[in-house]
């Protein structure tokens, strides 16, 4: 069964769907995640917001797989939405769990606009992260996100003066940052399943590189080897960097030119024809990065062994 489309395209249409008090400003809204009911029924729709989601759950309804492994931050997660992302929300139990808190924050496009956050918001990659590669908090971090959470509700429960964009705006740079720190961690402290990652990537571009069909294929892309991973591509390339320094398209990059090196090394092929067989479809572009990558060109790397 296909899962049915729905579209909320402002957020006072969310807060009636919700059933929910009318928000006090049109263009931004904070929402106890207590007063949300998520129901069996909605198990099959797609929503999609025409505005950014911030949101920090606790105690939810659901256990919460990360990158098809189970971790143990059970008590707090956070997830990011961009305009027009797909959320789909899976309820196991009908029982509601009146536990259940945290915050959600909506906010419009037009409610930054003309800020500092009008295009540095671009820069936090993790608004493309997967519903399954939530950031899980620890106790001290939930803390801290919960107070910038309290200050972004004084002040929409204040009465919006001339001074309240800009210090939303501030609260909500400072959320984000803290965010990406926390990321980070995260990226640190689960070293061992990333590493098991970084073990996947190795087998995965050693068996694609050697094999037969590779000229049909082509080169693989970011987005393939993301989705064989079973992650987002932003994320992968942000745990690669954290790990090893190099993003997901230079871990490509280094494995080619592996591949590379060692025909041009060990067999009497044409460049072109090595080229081909690793996925180019143009010599030109084969000779560009491998001179990029190793400052030789394919033909000075073969001479080096003669």
């Amino acid at each position: 069964m296909s899962n049915q489309i729905r579209r909320i395209q402002t957020i006072s249409e969310y807060h009636k769907v919700r059933c929910l008090d009318k928000p006090k400003h049109p263009l931004i809204s904070l929402v106890d995640y207590a007063l949300i009911r998520d129901l069996p029924e909605d198990n099959n729709v797609n929503w999609l917001h025409n505005f950014y989601s911030i949101a920090m759950k606790k105690n939810m309804d659901a256990k919460l797989n990360y990158g098809q492994l189970e971790y143990d931050f059970d008590e707090g997660l956070m997830s990011f939405l961009a305009p027009n992302q797909v959320l789909n929300i899976v309820v196991e139990n009908e029982a509601v769990n009146s536990n259940r808190s945290g915050w959600l924050l909506f906010f419009h496009k037009d409610f930054i606009w003309n800020t500092s956050l009008t295009k540095s918001i671009k820069n936090y990659e993790f608004f493309d992260y997967a519903n399954n590669e939530a950031l899980f908090l620890s106790d001290k971090e939930q803390k801290i996100i919960d107070s910038v959470f309290q200050n972004i509700n004084s002040e929409i429960d204040n009465n919006i003066d001339a001074y309240s964009q800009n210090i939303i705006v501030s609260q909500i740079e400072l959320l984000l940052n803290y965010s990406e720190r926390f990321y980070n961690r995260q990226f640190i402290t689960r070293k061992k399943n990333n590493h098991q990652i970084l073990t996947q990537l190795e087998a995965l571009l050693n068996a694609y590189f050697g094999s037969e069909d590779l000229p049909e294929k082509g080169l693989p892309t970011v987005q393939l080897v993301a989705d064989s991973l079973n992650v987002s591509p932003n994320y992968l390339s942000g745990l690669l960097k954290s790990l090893t320094g190099l993003n997901t398209r230079q871990h490509i990059h280094q494995k080619l030119i592996e591949k590379a090196k060692e025909k041009l090394s060990t067999t009497k092929l044409t460049v072109s024809e090595i080229a081909y067989d690793l996925g180019f479809e143009h010599v030109q572009s084969f000779n560009k990065l491998f001179k990029t990558k190793t400052n030789l060109s394919p033909l000075e790397f073969r001479a080096s062994f003669n």
